[in-house]
């Protein structure tokens, strides 16, 4: 069996300079491809026209280029646009484009599928299939960016998935995202949602990055957060809000709390005192 070869976009800069290192090539090759890879979104290795024929057929053996297939496109009247792509196996994710005045949403998808089940919303539905890949999360922009021509000016991990679940592949995808000679969007124009996997804020805060923290709260009691958002079974109101709290502290970004009104559920008055209540903590 001919060996499976990489996704050359799953390799930060720092990995593409071991690469070139180990091959006895110099380290600015790691920058130059770089910028054919996220700058000018090169569809083939050969198609890097000031890397040598012989470095880039040693390139091709090991590495590729992938792509997403783009299986649908849905517009809305304000501009908004939504992508199915499906990737190499069949399955399916969901892309979309927000242009609010001089600002380009990208909403992204960081899992096939999702863990965590909240009855609200739909990427679970069908349970986790599994993680994105470093490079089809970056990929995503790259091929919205291609098919529109609009340059992107800020990035929300909300799409499917539950980003902190695949932290890994997500904090390469955002390094290569906010990297000067990637796709050079500013991390505070970087947003990640969460449904409140508290390790995953906790690491967060020590990235080093001043990311937008998004988290989905829904509720303002344990016992309807319970049913709403059931990873606050293991993590409770109390836990998260202290996570909120040292990010906020640590990072000194105001946290969005992400809040869908539901009819009879949610939205009653002793329901937006307790969020107030809880806004004015943070």
């Amino acid at each position: 069996m001919p060996q499976q070869k990489e996704d050359i976009r799953n390799l930060s800069l720092e990995e593409l300079k071991e690469v070139f290192n180990e091959w006895g090539e110099p380290e600015y090759r790691a920058g130059q491809m770089f910028k054919w890879l996220y700058q000018k979104n090169v569809q083939a290795l050969k198609q890097m026209t000031d890397f040598p024929k012989k470095l880039i057929s040693k390139l091709e053996q090991k590495f590729s280029i992938d792509t997403l297939t783009c299986l649908k496109t849905l517009a809305a009247k304000d501009g908004t646009k939504k992508f199915l792509w499906q990737l190499a196996e069949h399955h399916s994710i969901e892309t979309v484009l927000i242009p609010e005045k001089s600002r380009r949403t990208l909403c992204l998808s960081t899992q096939v599928g999702c863990k965590f089940g909240c009855p609200y919303c739909m990427s679970g539905s069908k349970g986790f299939i599994r993680q994105l890949s470093a490079a089809e999360i970056v990929r995503q922009v790259l091929e919205v960016r291609r098919l529109t021509g609009v340059q992107i000016t800020n990035i929300v991990m909300m799409g499917i998935g539950e980003p902190l679940d695949n932290y890994e592949n997500l904090v390469k995808a955002i390094r290569i995202i906010n990297h000067p000679e990637g796709l050079g969007i500013g991390a505070r124009k970087i947003t990640i949602s969460t449904c409140g996997l508290v390790p995953g804020i906790m690491k967060l805060k020590k990235l080093g990055l001043q990311i937008e923290l998004s988290v989905s709260l829904q509720a303002t009691s344990n016992e309807l957060r319970n049913r709403l958002v059931p990873i606050n079974r293991k993590y409770n109101l109390e836990k998260l809000l202290a996570a909120c709290r040292e990010y906020f502290e640590a990072t000194d970004r105001v946290i969005t709390f992400e809040y869908a009104l539901i009819e009879g559920i949610n939205d009653s008055d002793s329901d937006a005192k307790r969020l107030a209540d809880i806004a004015r903590r943070l």
